[in-house]
């Protein structure tokens, strides 16, 4: 019987050298994306990887298009989010338990997300955040026929439960280019989802509350050692939900992006601290060929 671990050799770094990558998720729209920017030149650190979680769909073309230039102008990953998601559909089921959050509820929403992917590929945008199995299946074979461009870049969610190794391996066939761990796993279960995959693995070092509100700080240098390459995500804990995001709540994005990029500032001293070996990364004249930079 295989569980989907040691079949492959296993991937230490990002293709420019680096262990790990920061990711700031929550940042909903090219304002809260300006202000990540100041935050980070303010601690003077490098954002790698930004996400949105509202979805496509609540988007404007412009909006797009200035997160599609600012990315390729600073040289970060733009990572938008598919809809519609079961959680905010009519059936009852997402009401009941977290897993449904982000499914797409029968074929119509399938096409609806497919949609929304090749809206925002047209628009510049080269990296997808799905969190439906079947929209995964679909969005790959699209890739695989050359109908959607060969380097986008395809992460799964942390609505897409990613628990063990088995699973890892069916998510990457399927075409999921990096992949959102479960927040409760262990370093050493971390360790077993690198053995089984290719792909690069996205952990949350702070968890929104509702996914389980982890603080995992002192965790990250046995982290980076166990899962590189590894997108380090910082969340908020002790934070409303933003979803779905607009003007009315602004404010409250842009202070959590910026919260955000401060998190990160405190975990990369952190680790310099405890594991100065594993904090040192390259800065690259060009985006490495893996990070999935907007083309405008």
């Amino acid at each position: 019987m295989t569980t989907g671990q040691g079949t492959l050799p296993r991937q230490t770094r990002f293709t420019d050298g680096a262990r790990f990558r920061i990711e700031i998720p929550s940042c909903e729209g090219p304002d809260v994306f300006k202000a990540v920017l100041s935050e980070a030149a303010e601690h003077d650190i490098r954002i790698d990887r930004i996400s949105q979680g509202s979805g496509i769909m609540m988007l404007t073309d412009t909006e797009i298009r200035e997160m599609v230039r600012l990315g390729a102008e600073h040289h970060i990953e733009v990572n938008l989010f598919l809809g519609p998601r079961g959680g905010w559909d009519i059936g009852a089921q997402a009401a009941t338990t977290g897993s449904a959050a982000g499914v797409a509820r029968g074929s119509q929403a399938v096409e609806a997300c497919v949609a929304e992917a090749g809206r925002a590929v047209g628009l510049g945008i080269r990296s997808l955040l799905v969190a439906d199995l079947g929209v995964l299946s679909v969005l790959g074979e699209l890739k695989a026929a050359g109908e959607l461009p060969a380097e986008l870049a395809l992460k799964t969610s942390v609505l897409l439960p990613l628990p063990n190794a088995s699973t890892g391996a069916v998510y990457e066939r399927l075409g999921a280019t990096s992949l959102n761990a479960s927040t409760d796993l262990t370093t050493a279960q971390l360790a077993q989802l690198r053995t089984a995959c290719t792909a690069a693995l996205d952990v949350y070092v702070e968890v929104p509350d509702d996914q389980g509100g982890f603080v995992r700080y002192y965790d990250v240098p046995e982290i980076v050692r166990e899962a590189a390459p590894v997108h380090l995500k910082l969340g908020v804990r002790n934070a409303p939900n933003l979803y779905p995001c607009g003007r009315h709540l602004l404010a409250l994005a842009t202070d959590l992006g910026r919260e955000r990029v401060r998190r990160a500032a405190l975990m990369l001293r952190l680790l310099t601290e405890l594991a100065p070996e594993l904090a040192e990364r390259p800065d690259p004249v060009t985006p490495p060929a893996d990070l999935a930079v907007p083309a405008p």
